[in-house]
């Protein structure tokens, strides 16, 4: 199970494994403060992508078709959110009010997909 949640919200037993999926850091949150598991900068959209989208609704549907592709170019990031998917709970930790339109929604809907097609690791070298 794939969940989401604003890290302002506590801890809860449900949420099992925490990651923070976002590039900065969220204001007013000590770090030390934050129950989780880890904080996953590079599956975070990149700055230039961050920057453009600016939380603006208007631009939501080319954020998620530019941020899927962003995910695809770069498994290594989200893989281990998946593995961890098929165990247990997992609970995506995002900072923006919006709570419809932020990169934690994409990265769920994408993850979930994954799991749906039965997601593979790529053979390693030598097999």
């Amino acid at each position: 199970m794939i969940q989401i949640k604003r890290v302002y919200e506590p801890a809860v037993k449900s949420d099992g494994d925490r990651f923070l999926v976002e590039r900065l850091w969220p204001r007013g949150i000590k770090k030390e403060a934050l129950p989780m598991t880890a904080w996953l900068k590079d599956v975070a959209p990149s700055n230039e992508l961050r920057q453009w989208f600016n939380h603006e609704p208007a631009k939501w549907k080319e954020f998620q078709r530019r941020y899927r592709a962003e995910l695809n170019g770069k498994p290594e990031t989200w893989e281990p959110l998946l593995e961890t998917a098929k165990t247990g709970a997992v609970t995506l930790l995002f900072s923006a009010h919006d709570l419809e339109h932020n990169n934690a929604q994409v990265l769920k809907t994408f993850l979930e997909g994954q799991l749906k097609r039965g997601h593979k690791e790529k053979p390693s070298a030598g097999k």
